[in-house]
């Protein structure tokens, strides 16, 4: 009898199969998350003073950090949606605002505009409470969170209005107009058909716009933010020992950026759709 060796399984039966879809499997860029935090907590244990002491005195700037980086981010979701919208919508005042508004704001170091918010806008508002003679506007002082957040959100919302529009264009335009002439207004034709195929398409470049806002986080610290860099300057000063403190404030930002797009990563696996 003679025999014959088994077919080698295609890729379709071996997804059959528990435990072997791609998306079960282990991302193998884990590991470098894992080797980054194993060389930080390496040198907390093998050289406590004085990396331990500076991570004590950093953590609450890593709090900081984390706080502003989501809080912009939440709204710059927001604020690129109707950017986004305002560059599809054929009104042209919309149009025209919402291009000009990516146009301008995309031509302005983030620096710049930090600086603006944080110097600049309190003087604004102060001349504009005399002017109007409004007490409480004349002596306005600017918050340094908020001026940050502020600042972050109207930067990075020009970059996002061009993500959303990108997105929403590469829905066929047929499937729009099935929706509508089922009944659908414009509104849930948005809802229900655009922005949930739209979410696949720029679900990768929201994720990078969310890493480069966490690393562009770090020049809140010139506007007086207490953030994870300011406190490392901090500790810097009074130590003077440059090594140590810049290479912990690293492998913290690059935990948390290694961590952030292998959360992207697993995102897109979850959402991603066979064609």
């Amino acid at each position: 009898m003679e025999l014959r060796p088994k077919p080698t399984p295609t890729e379709e039966e071996l997804a059959n199969i528990p435990g072997t879809e791609p998306s079960a499997r282990i991302d193998a860029w884990w590991w470098l998350v894992v080797l980054v935090v194993g060389v930080a907590v390496l040198l907390l244990v093998a050289k406590p003073d004085p990396f331990w002491n500076i991570l004590l005195f950093v953590r609450d700037g890593l709090v900081v950090t984390v706080f502003v980086t989501i809080t912009a981010f939440i709204f710059t979701l927001i604020l690129g949606m109707f950017g986004g919208l305002g560059r599809l919508s054929g009104n042209r005042i919309v149009y025209g605002i919402s291009s000009l508004y990516v146009e301008l704001l995309r031509g302005i170091p983030l620096l710049v505009q930090l600086i603006w918010w944080y110097f600049a806008f309190p003087v604004v508002v102060q001349q504009t409470g005399r002017s109007l003679n409004i007490p409480a506007l004349a002596n306005y002082q600017a918050n340094a969170i908020f001026i940050a957040v502020v600042g972050l959100v109207v930067c990075y919302g020009a970059y996002m209005s061009e993500i959303y529009r990108a997105g929403i264009q590469s829905v066929p335009k047929g499937q729009v107009e099935a929706a509508r002439s089922l009944g659908l207004s414009y509104a849930q034709t948005m809802r229900y058909v655009v922005f949930p195929q739209a979410f696949r398409v720029i679900l990768p470049p929201v994720g990078n716009e969310f890493i480069a806002l966490l690393k562009d986080s770090s020049l809140v610290s010139v506007v007086a933010v207490a953030d994870l860099t300011r406190r490392g300057r901090e500790f810097m000063a009074t130590h003077f020992n440059p090594i140590e403190v810049w290479t912990m404030v690293a492998l913290l930002y690059l935990v948390m950026t290694l961590f952030s797009a292998r959360m992207v990563s697993w995102m897109e696996k979850k959402t991603r759709f066979e064609k």
